[in-house]
């Protein structure tokens, strides 16, 4: 989620580059005109296996030119490298895709080279770009590049409120940040904090729309007021007090950090903390724990479902996170794309909703697919992120102990493995945690 600052044209894990030999321009078998949108495909129907995407190869097939895709960066996430760019591959070679048909880059945390990867794909015959958007400055010059050259554009994650031929494809952001807001009330009263004194850190509002929808969310649950940043000093029905609340420019973590320093040494009194995503969570509780504060004393709150949150989670640090599974954000990018580029409209199954600028920010309605996200805690860790191999059970255990994921319901079991060695007779025993 953080904002980037590494310079150069590195390519992400993954990437499909596309010569301008083998771009798939040729006339298909299947006219266009002649091609229906399968019934089925819808934001409920995205399933971990990626089915779903073979029922659209006749739309593949009936389409012409490139899809390119370009992500942000590789520092704010390690999702866009470990996740995003080999299910968005996964997602195009299911639905039919070949590997000269798309191409997937990143770009660095820089905002001219995300704008040049725009300008190259479509040089090279891109008909739809899907792109999330370093930041709105960015994120308006590729829609404008993008649709003065006839390109339909995806905005992904992150909404691009400029133009009228972009779709936005995420997760319901308000909704994510009212799980955190619900998740951290119901943290407070579990983990008995008296008279809650709250500090809230939010994400780069001063970059990311998505941040502020955050922020909406979760301050329409815990303070009953849909705005951010709020006052200091607001209090609510159960006894909460507002201590601060600040933004993190650029979603940077470290910045993150320095601000709750801050705060918490100029207000002792702070018990209880809101954070927009598992990186500002970290960072917080890292200076809780340098100043001696244990286990389930003063609740955080996170989203993305990194490793790192669930070790938090488990050690009773953190009260959860939300889990937006990516394997869903791809299949549904990938799907839209698909249908524009055979010249085809989305089904209203597929886009679902609207989404609009925040208050106070110039822009445009746009048409939007947006996915459900899910509260993670200890209790459905296993049925969530574990089962849908997102975080790995043998990684999280060695992070937090065979102890701690057993009393999680996480199994595991001890296995011995010899390895014998002939020359000099003897025996080695090596033993490993299976999840």
């Amino acid at each position: 989620m953080g904002k980037r600052s590494v310079t150069g044209r590195k390519r992400a894990a993954g990437v499909v580059i596309a010569s301008t030999a083998a771009l798939g321009l040729a006339a298909t078998a299947v006219p266009a005109s002649a091609v229906t949108i399968p019934t089925g495909i819808g934001v409920k129907d995205f399933t971990s296996n990626f089915k779903l995407m073979e029922k659209l190869k006749p739309v593949t097939a009936a389409g012409a030119g490139m899809v390119g895709v370009i992500l942000p960066d590789t520092t704010s996430s390690t999702r866009y490298v470990d996740f995003d760019a080999p299910y968005l591959r996964r997602a195009f070679l299911k639905a039919g895709y070949k590997p000269s048909q798309f191409k997937i880059d990143n770009a660095q945390g820089v905002d001219a080279t995300q704008l040049a990867d725009a300008q190259s794909d479509i040089a090279l015959g891109a008909k739809v770009l899907v792109f999330d958007p370093l930041d709105s400055t960015v994120g308006s010059q590729v829609q404008a590049y993008a649709t003065a050259h006839g390109v339909a554009l995806i905005s992904y994650d992150r909404a691009t409120f400029t133009g009228t031929n972009t779709y936005y494809v995420s997760f319901n952001n308000v909704k994510v940040g009212q799980l955190i807001g619900k998740g951290f009330m119901t943290c407070v009263t579990a983990w008995k904090i008296s008279h809650p004194q709250v500090f809230q850190l939010n994400g780069g509002e001063d970059t990311d729309p998505n941040a502020v929808s955050f922020a909406q969310g979760y301050n329409s649950v815990i303070w009953g007021k849909a705005s951010t940043p709020l006052s200091a000093g607001l209090t609510n029905s159960k006894g909460y007090t507002l201590v601060g609340d600040q933004i993190t420019p650029g979603w940077v973590n470290a910045t993150g950090g320095t601000i709750f320093q801050q705060q918490y040494t100029a207000h002792k009194n702070i018990n209880a903390t809101v954070e927009a995503n598992d990186g500002l969570a970290q960072a917080v509780i890292t200076v809780l724990k340098n100043s001696g504060v244990g286990p389930k004393q003063v609740p955080t709150t996170g989203q993305d479902a990194t490793l790192q949150g669930m070790q938090n989670i488990l050690q009773n640090f953190q009260c959860g996170s939300v889990y937006k599974p990516i394997y869903l954000e791809a299949q549904d990018a990938v799907a839209i794309a698909t249908i524009l580029r055979a010249g085809k409209t989305p089904p209203k199954a597929l886009v679902n909703s609207t989404t609009s600028p925040p208050a106070g920010v110039s822009g445009t309605t746009q048409p939007a697919s947006l996915l459900t996200p899910t509260w993670v805690t200890a209790a459905n860790m296993n049925s969530t992120v574990i089962k849908d191999k997102f975080i790995s059970p043998a990684a999280l255990c060695s992070a937090v102990g065979a102890a701690t994921c057993k009393k999680a319901g996480l199994s595991v079991k001890t296995v011995i493995f010899e390895v014998k060695c002939k020359r000099f007779q003897v025996t080695k025993r090596f033993f490993t945690t299976i999840v």
